[in-house]
């Protein structure tokens, strides 16, 4: 008798074990994740905001890096329109993952697309599509649902707690953490010449751009990646047809 794969599909009605099982799949990359969230907490009081305005914050504007950039420009006094734009900016790169999971949200309710939207992160997507790739729609959906919530308590819990201190911890422990938890995701992905070029070219020119203004540098490599992919699929697809 050949032992089940962790990852296997959860069979009929087993919604409950897909989404336990979305959850066990986040835990790992919380690691990186908990000392980001409490900077985010800390960025609230930091920039004149109380515990628990900066916890209404968080729940509000579920957004990482955008939540950390938008609490600093608000406490430096900058506009709503400033505040707004630079948010979006910073997040335009969830237009990508919204038409990537496009597919299986095509027959979900729409409670579950407007909290899916709202929960998404950018973890979530690759642990999706690589560990449910046979699965069933509704299956799918719920694995990363269970990936997603968990995310999103923590991200709250640390964010709360970091609130509380006094001053931020070392920040350069945070950059190392959270870029790690994102190459362990990218990794496995890059089985093809398309996948790893496009990663070539999209590090490359984030690096390059990366002191250019309002986070310019990341949209352009995340560009340069998705046209780099493009462009090598189509040339193999051309030379596949032509054998």
């Amino acid at each position: 008798m050949t032992e089940a794969r962790q990852d296997a599909a959860p069979g009929g009605g087993s919604s409950r074990r897909a989404l336990r099982s979305g959850a066990i799949a986040m835990l790992p990359i919380l690691i990186g994740i908990a000392p980001f969230a409490a900077v985010a907490g800390l960025a609230g009081t930091h920039n004149g905001f109380t515990v628990l305005e900066t916890a209404a914050f968080s729940l509000f504007a579920f957004a990482g890096a955008a939540q950390v950039a938008a609490l600093d420009l608000i406490g430096n006094g900058a506009g709503a329109g400033v505040v707004i734009a630079t948010a979006l900016i910073i997040n335009v790169r969830f237009i990508v993952y919204s038409a990537t999971l496009a597919p299986m949200f095509s027959d979900a309710s729409v409670k579950q697309r407007v909290a899916g939207s709202y929960l998404l992160v950018d973890h979530a997507i690759p642990l999706t599509l690589t560990r449910t790739a046979e699965w069933t729609r509704r299956d799918k959906i719920a694995f990363y649902f269970g990936a997603c919530l968990v995310f999103w308590c923590t991200w709250q819990v640390c964010s709360f707690v970091g609130s509380f201190l006094g001053s931020l911890p070392n920040t350069g422990v945070v950059a190392f953490a959270v870029p790690i938890s994102f190459l362990a995701l990218l990794a496995p992905q890059l089985a093809d010449r398309p996948r790893l070029f496009a990663a070539i070219v999209a590090a490359v020119v984030a690096v390059a751009g990366a002191d250019l203004p309002a986070n310019l540098g990341m949209m352009l490599g995340t560009f340069a990646g998705i046209a780099t992919g493009v462009a090598f699929g189509w040339r193999a697809a051309g030379e596949k047809s032509a054998s």
